[in-house]
């Protein structure tokens, strides 16, 4: 009994050890990674583009309890429907690094 506790509660940690919040851009270092990454040909921080604002998107996602991994699956798959009919296009690793990805989608998260 005592080793099937120590194994869930090892599991358990180790579960919510992923899920650690990422390290906290300000808005200089996010602007400039988005650029890099080319985000900002279709997305600004308050403004509706091509894609919507950084703030609908916190605004939209802040209340569910996976908003930040639903946004690191879409950045990197893509997708289209949720602010409208024009698609996404996936953004692979090659393009921006994962870390990279969790740290913008925490600052936009943060707005």
């Amino acid at each position: 009994m005592k080793t099937r506790l120590a194994a869930l509660a090892g599991a358990a940690s180790l579960a919510f050890a992923g899920a650690a919040p990422a390290e906290t851009l300000d808005a200089k270092s996010a602007d400039a990674m988005m650029a890099k990454a080319g985000c900002n040909a279709c997305h600004a921080v308050d403004k509706k583009g091509v894609g919507p604002s950084y703030k609908d998107v916190a605004k939209k996602r802040k209340a569910e309890a996976n908003a930040a991994e639903t946004l690191v699956k879409k950045v990197r798959d893509g997708g289209a429907g949720v602010y409208g009919q024009v698609p996404m296009p996936p953004n692979p690793a090659a393009k921006i690094g994962d870390e990279d990805v969790k740290k913008l989608v925490a600052w936009i998260l943060s707005l």
